[in-house]
């Protein structure tokens, strides 16, 4: 069964940094782009950053500057790099990502995992 699974979320003061990690496993044939996004208490899920197979990256505004993604494909893994943060990026993060899995046949599909909290205090 393929699944995402992150890990490195947490608690930390305002101005500080985490980096979370989102590791694919499972029947894996090929992984396209991958990404993380954030959903803050009553809000909707928003964009936070993606980064293609070849290693370009889009970046939403609000994270530009202090936010960095990256991957390790021979892991993988995508990893969401975050310094400077601010209350405001308190929410639960999750990574997604577009894949090629191996069942009866080779299907694309797109991957969720099951999101891991940061919360930065003031």
């Amino acid at each position: 069964q393929v699944q995402l699974v992150e890990s490195g979320g947490g608690l930390v003061q305002a101005g500080g940094s985490l980096r979370l990690s989102c590791a694919a496993t499972g029947n894996i044939f090929s992984i396209n782009d991958m990404g993380w996004y954030r959903q803050a208490p009553g809000k909707q899920r928003e964009f936070v950053a993606v980064i293609t197979s070849g290693g370009n990256t889009n970046y939403a505004d609000s994270v530009k500057g202090r936010f960095t993604i990256s991957r390790d494909n021979a892991k993988n893994t995508v990893y969401l790099q975050m310094n400077s943060l601010k209350p405001e990026d308190t929410a639960v993060y999750y990574c997604n990502a577009d894949m090629m899995v191996i069942t009866v046949r080779i299907s694309r599909n797109i991957y969720w995992g099951q999101g891991t909290q940061v919360t930065v205090s003031s």
